[in-house]
């Protein structure tokens, strides 16, 4: 018999910020004719389930563009280090089971990503939940591509920027997975979060996701077989307008 599953409420916060120091102004760049923003805002919009889509800035230029265009906006702090703080804030303000985000400079979103989140966080246990897929052999090696392994049962084990697991005997059947930057939180979780310092393997790895491990706060993590090219460069830039048009 098919089981039916519960509906969550859930809202996507697009944390949106100029200040970039490898593609500065990079969320408005142009992609194909549209700012960056449009593509991972459309995206979001596309989602039936998801009760809202806000994106947050610290950017009155960003808030500029979004009033032009129609996109529900909110000012927050200047101050905030990570996407994640961002998505803190407005949380305290607009009420909802499950926060998620999705970072502006993702212009491959899809609601599938969406759909995937909201399946994990379907289950009261799961606090917070990201997405995984299998690396493209082009980025097995590369730091800016970040790796996950996880446990059996879906829960991650750890996030790096190395070649994780290595494969120390060369076994042609390895394989590696890329974590794709998208979440999924309950409130309590981000609360966590914003309380606890910058921890040791965070500020190593200049991996965000790493407090929450490292505070035993377990990440959730699903397979997905939509690849994204999150946006960091020139090159990037270049490399998404061209899989965006072949779309």
């Amino acid at each position: 018999m098919h089981r039916e599953t519960r509906s969550v409420k859930a809202i996507a916060v697009i944390p949106a910020r100029l200040a970039s120091t490898r593609l500065p102004g990079k969320v408005l760049r142009e992609i194909a004719g549209r700012p960056m923003l449009a593509w991972v805002y459309e995206a979001a919009r596309g989602c039936p389930q998801l009760q809202d889509v806000i994106i947050a800035t610290d950017s009155p230029e960003i808030a500029a563009v979004c009033r032009r265009n129609g996109w529900p906006c909110r000012m927050t702090s200047p101050h905030h280090r990570s996407g994640t703080e961002r998505v803190h804030e407005v949380a305290q303000t607009i009420e909802a089971e499950v926060y998620i985000n999705f970072q502006a400079d993702e212009p491959l979103a899809r609601q599938e990503h969406f759909d995937a989140l909201l399946r994990l966080m379907q289950g009261d246990s799961v606090e917070v939940g990201t997405l995984k897929t299998l690396c493209p052999p082009e980025d097995v090696n590369n730091p800016n591509a970040v790796k996950v392994v996880t446990a059996l049962d879906g829960r991650a084990l750890y996030f790096s920027r190395a070649t994780i697991p290595f494969d120390r005997d060369g076994t042609v059947t390895a394989r590696h997975y890329k974590h794709l930057g998208f979440y999924a939180y309950r409130k309590a979780a981000l609360d966590t979060f914003v309380s606890r310092p910058e921890s040791e393997l965070e500020r190593r790895e200049r991996l965000e996701q790493l407090r929450f491990l490292e505070n035993g706060i377990a990440i959730q993590v699903a397979e997905t077989p939509y690849d994204t090219v999150g946006v960091d460069t020139e090159e990037d830039l270049r490399r998404v307008e061209t899989l965006l048009r072949q779309r």
